[in-house]
């Protein structure tokens, strides 16, 4: 299926290195004009390095923490001024820590609130403009299975992903007469460097990672490139009546009727 990505501006955060690099390099392999961000320029120049050999993509590098307003505005600023318009924002960005409610102080939870909630609200409200200037857009938010099924210690991130989900319901209601879609891709157990902080610490990764698959209905744990390919669907005109909605990436796991 060809998804007329070509000439497409993509902005893909957190994606020198796991589920953002698998989006970035299908949105590459799919024509559009790709630019990744995230704090460490070493590894954001091996992420392009590595798209660039696998699609032949020239992919734009931009240094950016997107907890912070300044970095935010700069990001957006110099994707504006080399391409013109940006018509696909991944939100995405590292999770905060794992463990029980009552060991997270206010910092940790300002922490997550900011990377977890506040980047993605501020960098959709940035590219609004951008986007209606153009007549369409696709937001995409990555966040987690745990907004289906509760994931032991996981309070900080699901609190916030579930505030990611209310936020995107109400935009698509709002931005839907200017085109522009919303929705949520909320990742289950996937093959990324993360899912070891979800592992029993005192248990070897390896057979505890057999053990989780083993509930998993497919039996297997999830590759990132088969959810870059639903991402790479949702940012296309294929998925222009879909918005608002949040779709599980999880091999069948939730257990979840709605």
């Amino acid at each position: 299926m060809d998804l007329h990505l070509t000439n497409k501006v993509a902005l893909v955060l957190a994606s020198s290195k796991g589920l953002g690099k698998a989006i970035a390099i299908t949105l590459a392999g799919e024509g559009a004009s790709v630019v990744i961000a995230s704090r460490n320029i070493n590894e954001l120049n091996n992420a392009a390095q590595e798209i660039e050999e696998l699609t032949g993509a020239k992919v734009t590098v931009i240094v950016a923490d997107v907890s912070k307003a300044a970095d935010a505005e700069n990001l957006i600023a110099q994707v504006a001024h080399k391409f013109g318009h940006i018509d696909i924002l991944i939100n995405n960005a590292g999770g905060p820590p794992f463990s029980l409610f009552e060991k997270f102080d206010d910092e940790q939870w300002q922490k997550a609130f900011e990377l977890n909630l506040l980047s993605f609200a501020r960098l959709s409200r940035m590219v609004l403009p951008l986007m209606k200037k153009t007549g369409s857009g696709r937001i995409i938010n990555i966040i987690s299975g745990s907004v289906k099924s509760v994931l032991a210690n996981s309070v900080l991130s699901t609190s916030m992903r579930m505030g990611v989900v209310g936020m995107a319901k109400l935009m698509a209601d709002e931005l839907g007469p200017y085109n522009i879609t919303v929705n949520n891709v909320a990742p289950g157990l996937i093959l990324t460097d993360r899912i070891k902080h979800t592992l029993p610490p005192d248990q070897d990764a390896d057979e505890a990672m057999k053990q989780r698959a083993v509930s998993i209905p497919l039996r297997r744990i999830g590759e990132p490139k088969e959810l870059a390919a639903l991402v790479a669907f949702l940012v296309s005109d294929q998925a222009s009546y879909i918005t608002g909605t949040t779709i599980p990436v999880d091999g069948g796991s939730s257990r979840s009727i709605y």
